[in-house]
């Protein structure tokens, strides 16, 4: 391919991102395909002869994009944000024609500083005390692949902190600690360590304490056990919840006179998702009460900066640690300046490094801090909006509270309802969504994460929880004790039942749910309240009814009387058709 086909094609290419990107409402937000779709589409074995970029492109738009499921959807709604947007897709394409690898100052000078100063400029935009700063000339940031590469970083660098100061030979005694809703990356890094991982008990708010930590340590220092590392989570996956990091750096300071060896343990800060919120002055104090005995912290730009994957930001208050710790120096990567300036490679793992700065680079450029904010405060913004929708239906509780955007919530009642509403709902097609596991509850997860979401996507998004909330609550097995002198085969026959109301005098007076709940009897006796007969139609209007939604709770009621009673177990698939018209969305 020469210029001029670059030219034609990359023209032709950039308008088919702009449609695909401008047209992805019309996508389905999860494809219809099946392990293997792909494989068996495409041939075995690599092409022997050149093929035109229209047929490749023409294969990109019939076999790739079928495949792919559309994070940036209205109604993608799982995970966290897969963050992007043109200026990042723009940097991302200078990066690639400029077709650098940059692992040291010499190999690419200019790869090299513009991460220094990018790092800087969104240290500052956070607030961080100039330790952390390159400026500062002892810490420094550094552009990782993602969170968990930071965390096991960090992790590394502890550990080797810990050997020559403890005199180790062997990882068996160290260990470190995280809340038990922290990353499943903090687990993996401890294994690639080879150290033990303590996973704590979170509090009432879902976030580790001080005092629950500075026991663990205790008993541990105790057990001739040497704690050496801490992660401290700001923004859990499962809820967003926030660990107590004031108290978790006034712990770690009473406890470092506690040993022969002092005790310096080090303190990390995950806050892969919420940490992007720190540029808004609102949220700073979320972090900056109680830094100041954090050795590093780390937020994945590409979740909340609008750019794309892959952009972990990390600092550390000493950078001396990372160097110690990674520095590999063969003669053919030495360079003559590597005294006067960083070299990337010796803060992370990998030797080959990409120009991830530029892109961010672009995005800081082009939208400013205040654009920045203005979209993560938007979001923050949906997501409450999405909260009060929720904490109006009694049938649902929320875990957690709403700090960021995302909204954990499940509906009243066993797990297997919440389970069962997020399956209906993700296989409708309509939004995607995926569960955590918080303190026994099967939770869901409503993050907003589209740029593109709006007022009355939130609205539509709630319609078509609370539609489907109906759906799976009708159609619980309901088990209703009926007089059998009041039953006839021909009732059961033409789908007529019995149902309490308040008196004889006004039969077609419902009680509410709650009062029926609390006027039922207690096991054995009977329910004293009068019944009237209720054919299928008013049945599911009066049971599905918004004040009568939850009626699925009701079991076991027992009619007056004294004739021997049945229970029949009374499937309301019926009602279903009536719900369709009820809830147009």
């Amino acid at each position: 391919m020469d210029a001029e086909e670059f030219r034609k094609h990359g023209k032709e290419m950039i308008d088919f991102i702009a449609d695909h990107v401008e047209g992805i409402r019309q996508q389905p937000i999860v494809p219809n395909v099946k392990p293997g779709f792909l494989i068996t589409k495409l041939p075995g074995r690599a092409p022997s002869e050149p093929e035109s970029i229209e047929k490749i492109t023409n294969d990109v738009e019939q076999l790739i994009i079928p495949g792919m499921t559309n994070w940036q959807h209205p109604n993608f709604h799982a995970y966290f944000p897969a963050g992007n947007s043109y200026p990042s897709i723009l940097g991302e394409l200078m990066e690639s024609a400029l077709g650098c690898i940059g692992f040291s100052w010499a190999a690419a000078p200019s790869c090299t500083e513009l991460e220094i100063v990018v790092m800087d400029w969104l240290g500052k935009a956070i607030g961080l005390p100039e330790d952390f700063l390159h400026c500062s000339g002892k810490g420094g940031g550094v552009l990782q692949g993602s969170a968990s590469e930071s965390v096991l970083v960090s992790m590394l660098a502890a550990r080797h902190r810990a050997f020559k100061t403890h005199r180790l030979s062997s990882s068996t005694r160290l260990v470190a600690y995280c809340s038990m809703l922290a990353h499943s990356c903090v687990e993996k890094a401890a294994s690639l360590c080879n150290v033990r991982l303590r996973q704590l008990e979170p509090d009432a708010d879902f976030g580790l304490s001080g005092e629950t930590l500075r026991q663990a340590i205790e008993k541990d220092i105790h057990d001739n056990l040497i704690p050496f590392f801490v992660c401290a989570t700001l923004g859990t996956t499962s809820i967003c919840s926030f660990d107590n990091l004031p108290s978790i750096s006034d712990a770690l300071s009473s406890l470092k006179g506690m040993s022969e060896t002092p005790l310096n343990i080090w303190l990390h800060v995950d806050s892969a998702y919420a940490g992007n919120a720190f540029i808004c002055p609102e949220f700073q104090h979320l972090l900056l009460d109680g830094i100041e005995e954090v050795d590093s912290l780390e937020f994945n730009a590409n979740k909340w900066l609008l750019t794309n994957f892959d952009c972990g930001c990390m600092w550390v208050r000493d950078r001396l640690h990372l160097e110690d710790c990674l520095s590999v120096d063969p003669l053919y990567l030495k360079h003559d300046h590597q005294h006067l300036t960083a070299d990337f490679r010796n803060w992370g793992i990998p030797l080959s490094r990409r120009f991830r700065s530029l892109k961010l680079w672009f995005v800081i450029r082009r939208f400013g801090l205040t654009g920045l904010q203005k979209h993560i405060r938007e979001q923050v913004r949906l997501a409450k909006k999405f909260t009060k929708l929720l904490q109006k239906d009694t049938r649902f509780e929320q875990i957690g509270k709403t700090r960021m955007g995302l909204v954990s919530f499940k509906l009243k009642g066993e797990n297997e309802l919440s389970e069962r509403l997020l399956g209906v709902i993700n296989n409708s097609g309509q939004l995607f969504m995926v569960p955590a596991k918080v303190k026994h509850n099967y939770v869901i997860r409503f993050c907003v994460c589209s740029t593109s979401t709006t007022n009355s996507d939130i609205e539509r998004a709630w319609n078509v929880i609370s539609y489907h909330a109906d759906h799976v609550l009708a159609d619980e097995i309901i088990e209703m004790t009926l007089c059998p002198g009041e039953l006839s085969p021909a009732d059961l026959a033409t789908n007529s039942f019995l149902f309490p109301c308040k008196d004889n005098s006004r039969g077609d007076e419902h009680e509410s749910v709650p009062d029926l709940i609390r006027s039922r009897s207690t096991v054995g006796q009977p329910f004293r309240r009068p019944f009237r007969r209720y054919s299928t139609s008013e049945l599911s209007h009066r049971l599905l009814s918004r004040s009568l939604s939850s009626a699925a709770c009701l079991q076991s009621l027992t009619p007056t009387g004294n004739a021997p009673h049945k229970t029949t177990q009374l499937r309301l698939d019926t009602i279903l058709n009536a719900l369709k018209k009820e809830r147009p969305f």
